[in-house]
């Protein structure tokens, strides 16, 4: 019984995903981003931006923050202005998150785009469960830690793994609330400037 819970529950995420995907295209099919356009020589400061508001809405200037690495290294959001992103919210204790992770690694070392993927670290018991997660999965794209739950908060995190596909201007152009796969991935990111 306890199998078929799981299954229901894993089944239902997929589903949602599904669904965002399609209605996030169907959205951005009749949206024009305020004219934004990928230039590999523009000038990324925000002072060259047309007046896009800070909020978790597609369109949107994605909130900047600044959180530590695995080694300590303090890193902000902004540091990634003129690259694409993928910032992930994921936990080691979630499964959804332990699927995807195969996936995401793969993006990292056959696209060109960073990943941020940030540890809701207050729920783990201790670094080490992290560090073994990283080496068990062969992470080598940036792990931010979220202590404080600040970030995460910020960013409302309810369901994990949740996704931001953030442009080279820092707009958010996708969110995703669910586990994605590579194709999923590859086509949102393709569909960034």
């Amino acid at each position: 019984m306890r199998k078929w819970i799981i299954i229901v529950v894993i089944l239902g995420m997929l589903g949602w995903t599904g669904w965002e995907f399609y209605d996030s295209q169907k959205a951005s099919d009749t949206e024009d981003l305020q004219g934004i356009t990928a230039d590999p020589n523009a000038d990324t400061s925000d002072a060259n931006l047309p007046d896009v508001e800070e909020g978790l809405e597609k369109g949107e200037m994605a909130p900047d923050f600044e959180l530590e690495l695995m080694n300590g290294e303090t890193v902000k959001l902004s540091d990634y202005r003129g690259e694409k992103v993928m910032l992930n919210f994921w936990a080691t204790w979630c499964p959804p998150c332990r699927a995807e992770m195969p996936d995401m690694q793969k993006l990292h070392e056959n696209k060109d785009v960073t990943i941020l993927a940030v540890d809701l670290f207050d729920t783990e018991s201790k670094i080490e469960q992290v560090e073994e997660f990283i080496d068990d999965y062969g992470v080598t794209f940036k792990v931010l830690l979220d202590k404080d739950s600040e970030v995460s908060t910020k960013y409302g995190i309810q369901p994990i793994p949740t996704t931001y596909m953030i442009n080279s201007k820092g707009i958010i152009e996708n969110m995703a609330f669910g586990a994605l796969n590579y194709e999923l991935m590859v086509q949102e990111l393709d569909k960034m400037e």
